[in-house]
């Protein structure tokens, strides 16, 4: 089965709303209850969330659906690969490194870097299909790439040339998305158009950028945990490991507060921060190895782990069990 992290899809309640949709209906109607979302960190079946683009965009009359999606979607989703692929000395290698870990984020979904001669084409292949199609899920990928090379590159989303296989919608909408004038329908390929000389570039996403959407990410932790600092220090822990620079000083001054201060909200929580490191580092570590195709190396990498050893000799003091031999007795994988 292809996951995908349910985070993707923020924004689509508030979307599905404004158009004058129920979001809670059409989830039911591929077996999806809206409250299995509401943690961002957890997973569902990709094929189910095209499903439900594909349903609501035929009614709602919305063919740019994936697209406005993309644009509600805060690029913090995937700010955990951006800030591992950030200090990459080129943008092509930034790109190939964020390939190789996008099944952190989604299984299922590639992209693919080919050239000719000044110009350069990233692709996005999908190992999948649904009987409803996946255009619009093609749409909100394109458009999130689009989002993702925005900061690496410090550019305006909306000046990329997105390339789509679906044709060009025959009805006009009202809704469309603010990529819309540069979609080039009918294409050979789901993706963008850059050229070489983009992909030399080194990657801008500097201090500031990366401090920005901290502070927007602290404001959405507020709202949905008001009083529970332990909540909202386990996210900022979350999203701060793949940087391997995730100590409590950070996380403390990414929540706004003194280290001192933080520390002491955790004990009145009954909780401190290496308790939380570990508990987030453990429920981070299950969820990708239930999937099956997670390598242990790029695991231990992306919890913060300079060494697979470390890692290994910490899971199985949590659990009793090596990263390996967890997977193989709960699902008999073998690869690794």
């Amino acid at each position: 089965m292809h996951l995908i992290r349910c985070g993707a899809l923020e924004g689509f309640e508030s979307l599905i709303r404004s158009l004058g949709g129920n979001p809670v209906e059409q989830f039911r109607q591929v077996g999806i209850s809206l409250s299995q979302l509401r943690d961002p960190n957890s997973f569902i079946s990709y094929s189910k969330m095209a499903e439900v683009l594909e349903i609501c965009s035929h009614a709602y009359r919305t063919p740019f659906l994936g697209l406005l999606l993309a644009e509600r979607n805060k690029y913090w989703v995937l700010s955990d690969l951006l800030v591992s692929i950030s200090q990459d000395p080129t943008v092509a290698e930034a790109l190939a490194k964020f390939d190789r870990h996008l099944y952190l984020h989604a299984s299922g979904v590639h992209l693919t870097i080919t050239t000719s001669g000044d110009e350069a084409r990233l692709e996005l292949k999908f190992d999948f299909n649904t009987p409803l199609g996946i255009d619009q899920l093609a749409q909100k990928a394109v458009g999130q790439t689009a989002t993702v090379l925005s900061k690496l590159m410090a550019v305006d989303r909306y000046s990329f040339k997105l390339h789509l296989r679906q044709p060009s919608p025959v009805a006009e909408s009202t809704n469309k998305s603010g990529f819309y004038p540069q979609i080039h329908f009918g294409s050979t390929f789901d993706g963008i158009r850059l050229t070489t000389k983009d992909l030399n570039r080194r990657p801008k996403l500097d201090e500031e950028t990366l401090q920005k959407h901290f502070i927007e990410h602290l404001q959405h932790l507020k709202a949905r945990y008001p009083n529970n600092i332990k909540n909202q220090a386990k996210e900022i822990i979350g999203q701060l490991l793949p940087s391997g620079d995730c100590s409590m000083d950070k996380v403390a001054s990414n929540l706004g507060l003194h280290q001192k201060t933080l520390q002491r909200k955790l004990q009145n929580e009954n909780s401190n921060y290496r308790e939380l490191l570990r508990e987030t580092r453990l429920v981070i570590a299950e969820q990708y190895l239930s999937q099956g195709s997670v390598s242990i190396t790029d695991l231990a990498l992306n919890l913060g782990y300079a060494e697979v050893s470390e890692f290994s000799r910490h899971f199985k003091s949590w659990t009793g069990y090596s990263p390996k031999k967890w997977r193989q007795e709960r699902f008999g994988a073998t690869h690794y």
